[in-house]
Order: C-alpha cells, then sequence, then structure tokens
C-alpha cells in the first residue's frame, strides 16, 4: 500500500510476473469476459461463464459483482440481464482489442434532478470546473515528469499557471492541446528509445506506445462512464468537450485529470517493467489475444492498488478514487460545493 501522496516508483530490477488470470478474479467487483463466443448466465446465486462448447471457465458470486465488462462476442442471458437491472449492476462492452461501445444501464439508474441540473448548467459555472480539471491535469504532468527524472519546462508550468486563469472554455482547451502536445514529447522520450513515438495518434494508433495508450484511456474513460452513471450523471452532457452523438462528452472531460497519473503512468509501467514487450503486437499495432488478457489482468491490479487521497487523507483504490471524483463532480454541478476539487498530486 503506499501510504504516501505519490506516484508509486518503477523498480526495473523487480522480475516480470504474470497478473491474474482476468477471468479468474473473484476478490473484487469488477469482472472481465474475453472468451470468444462465451456464454454468461445466471446459475443458483453465482455468475457462470462458458466456452462456446459449453465448458465451465469461471463462476462468481452475484452479490460480489457492480461491473462486468465483455471483450468481443460473449453473449449475456436474459436472466442475468434482469437481475443486472435489479441489483444495479452495469455491462460494458468492447471489441476484442478493447474499444468501447455501449453499456447496459439499470433502468432505475436515474435521478432526474441531478440531470436536469447538469443540463441547465452555464457557461460560467462550466468554465469554473473546467479550469480545475485541467490545471489538476497539468498539474499532475509535471509532477509524473519529475517522478521520471525529466526535466518539467518553464512552458508547462506556465501553460499550467495559466490554465486556472482562463477567461472562457475555448481559450481552456486551446491552452489543454498546447501542454497536452509539448507533454507527450517529454513523456515519450522518459521512455526506453524503441518505444518513442514522435506524436499522439488515434483512429488508428500508428504504434505501440499509442496503441497501449488508447487502450489504457479507453480503460479508464469507461470506469468513468460507469462512476457518473452511478451517480446519476449523463456521460454523455459534456461541460467541456463538445457534445456529438455517440460520445461520452463529461467522461472525457473527467479523465483529464487521471491521465498523467493513472493512464500514462500505467502504461510507463508496463513498459518499464517489460510486462509488455513491442514483439506482442500485431502488424496492426493491436495487442494478440494471449497478451491482450494478459494486459487485463494487469490492468485490473493497477487499478485496485491504493494511494492517499490528497484531499482526505484515507488510502483508497484508483477505482474508488474515480468514484469519489464523479460524486464531487455531481455536487459541483448541482450546487451542492462551491467548486470542483480534482484530483491533485502535490509534490
Amino acid at each position: 500500500m503506499n501510504q504516501d501522496n505519490e506516484i508509486p516508483m518503477v523498480n526495473t530490477s523487480e522480475p516480470v510476473r504474470d497478473p491474474k488470470p482476468p477471468e479468474g478474479l473473484l476478490e473484487d467487483d469488477t469482472i472481465y469476459i474475453t472468451t470468444p463466443y462465451g456464454k454468461v448466465s445466471l446459475d443458483g446465486g453465482r455468475i457462470r461463464v462458458k466456452d462456446s462448447d459449453g465448458k465451465d471457465i469461471a463462476s462468481f458470486p452475484l452479490e460480489k459483482v457492480c461491473t462486468i465488462n465483455i471483450f468481443g462476442s460473449a453473449s449475456v442471458s436474459t436472466p442475468l440481464l434482469k437481475h443486472c437491472s435489479d441489483k444495479e449492476v452495469t455491462i460494458n462492452y468492447f471489441t476484442v482489442f478493447g474499444k468501447y461501445f455501449g453499456s447496459f444501464v439499470p433502468a432505475r439508474n436515474t435521478i432526474s434532478l441531478v440531470r436536469r441540473h447538469q443540463a441547465k448548467i452555464t457557461s460560467e459555472e462550466s468554465l469554473v470546473i473546467c479550469r480545475e480539471i485541467i490545471h489538476a491535469k497539468l498539474q499532475n504532468s509535471c509532477v509524473f515528469l519529475s517522478r521520471k527524472k525529466v526535466e518539467v519546462p518553464y512552458l508547462l508550468k506556465e501553460l499550467r499557471d495559466k490554465s486556472i486563469h482562463a477567461v472562457s472554455v475555448d481559450s481552456l482547451r486551446g491552452v489543454e492541446g498546447e501542454a497536452a502536445s509539448l507533454y507527450f514529447q517529454l513523456f515519450s522520450s522518459s521512455l526506453p528509445e524503441e518505444w518513442r513515438s514522435d506524436k499522439r495518434t488515434r483512429r488508428p494508433p500508428k504504434d505501440e506506445l499509442n496503441a497501449l495508450l488508447s487502450l489504457t484511456y479507453t480503460m479508464v474513460t469507461s470506469e468513468v462512464i460507469s462512476a457518473l452513471r452511478q451517480f446519476n450523471l449523463d456521460p454523455f452532457i459534456g461541460i467541456m468537450h463538445v457534445d456529438r452523438h455517440g460520445k461520452p462528452a463529461l467522461a472525457l472531460d473527467l479523465i483529464e485529470e487521471f491521465r498523467p497519473v493513472f493512464c500514462d503512468a500505467f502504461v510507463a509501467r508496463l513498459i518499464n517493467k517489460r510486462m509488455i514487450t513491442k514483439d506482442e503486437f500485431t502488424q496492426e499495432s493491436h495487442l494478440n489475444d494471449v497478451s491482450f488478457k494478459k494486459y487485463l489482468g494487469f490492468y485490473h491490479e493497477f487499478m485496485e492498488e491504493t494511494l492517499k487521497h490528497p484531499r482526505f487523507k484515507y488510502p483508497v483504490s484508483r477505482k474508488k478514487i474515480i468514484q469519489i471524483q464523479a460524486i464531487l463532480l455531481r455536487k459541483a454541478i448541482c450546487g451542492e460545493l462551491n467548486g470542483y476539487y480534482p484530483f491533485l498530486y502535490t509534490r
């Protein structure tokens, strides 16, 4: 357990080990289904996973599961869907390569008053929240780079300080975009030379580093979407990212503060500890099937690690931190707090 307010350092001398199988995790509330054409159903008091031939793969106690993540073509039985609806269990669906494309959301997970506040938030109120999120992102970027022994340039610090005084959301986007481009170059330079990339590329990522980043951003975004829905916010009504059909704009807003110290830190760990190597990718820069399952196991363990929350001063997992920040965001949007308090690393 990391009792200090800091990012865990990478120890390259530690031996590489295999993570727990992602379809055998019983000690927490999230399960991952990666079996091609698998079948997920109820069996007494358990959720049972079978392969396409009907062979048992894994089972989980019903009362412990809050989230089911399905990758690829596995099917879910109607009785299990009903149970998920009754017990407010969310099912997230991803492609076999980890691209998020939708969720099953329990019908009772709606409080119209919260969403009315969200829909009528003013541009001034949005700006106050967004400034805090982006300032936290840039502060966290500076802390992460420092811990990677990368000298933080004056320009990045200047952009960090400038973000908290932005006069509009548009100008804040400009500051964030300039900082993100500079930060990526510095982050890439901190990695082993064979992993470095000239620029951030998406849809599709052009190299293995960008592929790992995109996959991890997708995974953490799905955590944010689930947390926002858990606390009755609509992840598709943003305050900084532009609303667009099928785009979880509010989730993309909230994830900004987590990108450096959750997403990038995890990718750096995978690379520096050789937990994932470049020869585990296909020519299209996708992880092969075996390595993707290994990645999910490492990701799960990373999100369950505990840190001391910088505001509340008690140890909590990264997954729970996202839920805490979703609560704080809801309170800020509904006017229950004077402002939003982001997840902000300090030295």
